[in-house]
């Protein structure tokens, strides 16, 4: 079963980056649409960036000019770069490539 692995989360404080990676060895990047779920604690999950096969991006109005999101295909790996952090974006974030989905990593931003 094709799985994804996702790192890069951790604690920081309110303002600060951080930039999540997922990585999938056995997927062709080039061929899917990826992106990143969030959810933060008690609240149902939010699509918050996505990247088409053929390049193109968008993002939920609640990330937008803070987050990006981009991809190194000959690396089979998904990034999401996140700046400006509020504490609203703490919770688990989730990448998905295709059909593969990986099992999150907890952001928290303290304030």
């Amino acid at each position: 079963q094709v799985h994804l692995v996702e790192s890069g989360g951790g604690l920081v404080h309110v303002g600060g980056s951080l930039k999540l990676s997922c990585v999938g060895s056995e997927i062709n990047f080039r061929l899917k649409s990826a992106g990143w779920y969030h959810q933060a604690p008690g609240k149902q999950r939010e699509l918050i960036a996505t990247i088409a096969a053929g390049g193109a991006k968008e993002y939920a109005d609640s990330v937008k000019g803070r987050f990006t999101i981009s991809r190194d295909s000959a690396k089979r790996t998904l990034f999401l770069q996140m700046n400006s952090l509020k504490s609203d974006d703490t919770g688990v974030y989730s990448c998905y490539v295709g059909s593969a989905w990986g099992q999150g990593t907890q952001v928290t931003v303290s304030s």
